[in-house]
């Protein structure tokens, strides 16, 4: 018998996978907090699932991930990537994630990491709601617009309280598995 699962993630393999491995899952590695928060920027305006079948061509697009290899891109990097069809090709989302790097790379060298900072909007702990339906789950919170505030005081673009609470579900800060979801009580990575 197959497990129960929150509707959205119902579409296809893809999306089950994300949502039993990762959505909702407390993850405290920079890298792929990194990651997440740019992939949550490549989304604004499109479908989740659009950026999740790129997602691979983006790792390799963007160095896996070096956040200290996007901060030196040079234009003539920028124009390549503008011409890879396995990425979201905005000339403003891909600028926005060499902005990005360089704004994570300030936010480690300050806090330690980039998972001290960001995990201090939840008060270092997962937030668990109790939401039946997925109908009953906000699009944003406080929380999200104080984290979306102070990343944009700190140089980070595309990062609205949207964008920010859509990341909070991804690496796992918020927990908005319905009641009935078999991954409720959430893993850790």
């Amino acid at each position: 018998m197959d497990k129960t699962r929150c509707g959205w993630s119902l579409k296809d393999k893809l999306y089950r996978d994300y949502h039993d491995h990762e959505w909702g899952i407390p993850n405290h590695d920079d890298t792929h907090l990194f990651e997440m928060l740019n992939l949550e920027g490549a989304q604004a305006g499109l479908s989740w699932y659009t950026v999740l079948t790129k997602r691979e061509n983006y790792r390799k697009a963007f160095d896996q991930w070096d956040a200290v290899k996007i901060a030196k891109y040079t234009d003539k990097k920028i124009e390549k990537l503008l011409q890879d069809p396995g990425i979201i090709r905005n000339k403003l989302k891909i600028n926005a994630v060499v902005s990005n790097a360089k704004a994570f790379l300030a936010v480690q060298k300050e806090f330690g990491s980039f998972d001290r900072y960001i995990w201090q909007f939840v008060g270092h702990k997962p937030v668990v709601n109790h939401f039946k339906d997925m109908k009953e789950v906000p699009a944003k919170t406080a929380i999200s617009d104080a984290m979306s505030k102070d990343l944009l005081k700190r140089g980070f673009k595309f990062v609205g309280s949207t964008i920010c609470y859509a990341y909070m579900q991804a690496t796992g800060m918020v927990n908005d598995h319905v009641m009935s979801c078999w991954t409720r009580q959430g893993k850790k990575k």
